[in-house]
């Protein structure tokens, strides 16, 4: 069986994404993503938080949880960002056909 880790993350979407209800552009979503990134790097901002206010997630209600998943089950550039982070590791923005995202390995 494949290991399995178990991340949280933000996303934030932006007008040129499918199924997007928001109106930001791309460029505002990244800058966006970029200052929540260094108030959570900088410990201004506590990551669970963020998600339940800031994220498009459905996930976000619940601090960013995704729970447990194996490889494969995410979009590639998901995937392969989640399984490169170490626990309690924060990732660089990844960008994917959803948005920005921003992840947190939590196991």
């Amino acid at each position: 069986m494949a290991a399995t880790i178990r991340a949280s993350h933000i996303l934030l979407m932006h007008a040129g994404v499918p199924e997007s209800s928001s109106d930001r552009s791309r460029a505002a979503a990244l800058e966006a993503m970029t200052r929540l990134r260094d108030k959570i790097k900088s410990g201004d901002v506590d990551f669970a938080e963020a998600a339940q206010t800031l994220s498009d997630c459905p996930s976000g209600e619940d601090g960013g949880d995704l729970g447990r998943f194996s490889p494969g089950m995410m979009v590639p550039e998901f995937d392969k960002a989640s399984f490169a982070l170490e626990v309690n590791e924060l990732s660089d923005i990844v960008e994917t056909a959803f948005g920005f995202h921003l992840i947190l390995r939590t196991e």
